[in-house]
């Protein structure tokens, strides 16, 4: 059996400091893992870039490739974006490209690939009438976004947990949503 492919995919909030210890977990699932990353993000694991290369045997990529180059990472199964941030996830719904992860999952949608996304933002952010707004919007996408109940919930500004940050429904979610004929079946999103 050929594994699955997962694009693990973060923006710049603290949970995304375990995206090591995240790697080996999906890798132990049986995924093989590309990372992508927002620019800030890229900059915040700066010093743990190389183990993360060295562990999934791809390039962490926070830019878009030139065009005509060949693509280093294999076809996606399935991408989990977590943590999103508010700005993130606005940018998705809204189709604005201007970062590579987010260009990614938004031309996602219109491909059809599987995708999980679990936001990490504070209540302050979450109060803001974008963001349900963006979270409604992808769902109706097709993207399974882990929030509220069975998902990440808001905490008060300055009040984050980034230790508790459930990355297990992340990464059950990414399982559930690489097998076959999960698009087709109802409730999935």
């Amino acid at each position: 059996m050929t594994s699955r492919v997962l694009y693990l995919f973060g923006s710049a909030a603290p949970p995304v400091h375990d995206f090591p210890a995240v790697v080996e977990a999906a890798q132990g699932r049986g995924f093989t893992v590309c990372v992508g990353l927002t620019p800030t993000a890229a900059e915040w694991l700066s010093p743990q870039l190389a183990e993360v290369e060295q562990r999934t045997g791809h390039p962490v990529r926070s830019r878009y490739k030139k065009p005509g180059a060949a693509d280093a990472w294999p076809t996606a199964d399935v991408i989990a974006f977590a943590p999103v941030t508010a700005n993130s996830l606005n940018s998705w719904a809204l189709c604005l490209t201007h970062n590579f992860a987010v260009g990614v999952v938004a031309e996602g949608i219109g491909k059809e690939i599987p995708m999980v996304a679990m936001p990490c933002v504070n209540a302050a952010y979450a109060a803001h009438p974008q963001v349900p707004r963006s979270i409604e919007t992808l769902r109706g996408a097709g993207v399974r976004v882990l929030y509220g109940d069975g998902g990440f919930v808001p905490n008060a500004p300055g009040q984050g947990r980034p230790a508790e940050y459930p990355w297990t429904l992340v990464l059950d979610a990414a399982e559930q949503a690489s097998r076959p004929g999960y698009e087709s079946a109802p409730g999935n999103r």
